[in-house]
């Protein structure tokens, strides 16, 4: 163990005499405000300190002068290695997330489009962008939880339904491709579909009789009423512009598009990626005695 230095520092900091003091005070169960105001500290200092430089005693944090001195003076130790340097698993996880490649399942990186150079002029639309889309800081470190026990080899892959590409366009096409889509799903999980008013399912009828699910229609000029729908078709015009002659692309190509998606968390889902959300709607259907609603 370090030695412990009691030595007065800046104004900035606590010392080891306001730590005794705290230590006193939080042992007369003096609340964070009250202690603030008597070692005249901010309350958000206090607050820091317990929760950082506390000891563990039977599970519990236990606030102790001489030790919250020694981790005060350990964390403020320079030069301290970072976190990125000294974890390589880390380092990889964070730098393939920055990096945003689209990739299939099995890894493979999907280049996309050559992008036409940029020429100083406003963002053009309706041509190729980038298929690179980094996660934010934010969605990083929400996810390193969850995601570093699986760097160590735990966890397992999710199941994820894409459903084939479009083989052409228009009504036919559509009903071929939603059919196939929509009868490999659960009986639970394909009731009702709920589309704009666009004619590529004009052949309702048709499908709601293959498939067994009702389809219904917005009503026109009001796209809230299918808010999911519409925030993924702005997922998509991150890869494919208003207008995407979407042929170009083969089936592999579009499904690690969707791939990329699926796997990417949302804070609406609590951080969770729509892979995993949906892997738990699978799970709680192949429970027995799990009730369906109508």
């Amino acid at each position: 163990m370090a030695p412990l230095s009691l030595d007065a520092p800046s104004g900035r900091y606590l010392s080891f005499a306001e730590r005794e003091e705290i230590a006193l005070l939080k042992a007369q169960d003096k609340g964070v405000r009250e202690i603030a105001r008597t070692i005249g500290r901010d309350p958000g200092t206090i607050s820091r300190e317990l929760r950082r430089n506390a000891a563990t005693r039977g599970g519990k944090p236990v606030y102790r002068a001489v030790v919250a001195q020694w981790k005060a003076q350990q964390a403020a130790k320079r030069p301290k290695t970072a976190k990125l340097v000294g974890n390589g698993r880390l380092r990889e996880y964070v730098q393939d997330r920055l990096a945003g490649d689209v990739r299939r399942p099995d890894g493979t990186i999907v280049p996309g489009p050559a992008t036409p150079p940029w020429k100083g002029l406003n963002k053009p639309r309706r041509q190729d962008r980038r298929w690179s889309t980094a996660w934010s800081p934010e969605q990083i470190a929400r996810r390193l939880r969850v995601d570093l026990p699986r760097l160590d080899g735990w966890g397992e892959e999710l199941y994820v339904k894409n459903g084939p590409s479009l083989g052409g366009y228009g009504a036919v096409a559509m009903n071929a491709a939603l059919t196939q889509s929509m009868t490999k799903l659960p009986e639970q999980l394909r009731k009702t579909l709920t589309w704009d008013r666009g004619k590529e399912l004009s052949g309702h009828a048709q499908f709601a009789m293959e498939s067994g699910t009702r389809v219904f229609f917005a009503d026109p000029h009001s796209p809230w009423q299918r808010p999911t729908n519409e925030n993924t078709n702005g997922l998509l015009r991150q890869y494919f512009p208003k207008g995407t002659d979407l042929s170009r692309w083969s089936a592999e190509d579009l499904e690690a598009v969707a791939y990329a998606l699926n796997n990417r968390p949302r804070k609406i889902l609590g951080w969770k990626t729509p892979a995993e959300v949906f892997d738990e709607q699978l799970r709680s259907l192949q429970q027995p005695g799990v009730a369906s609603t109508g």
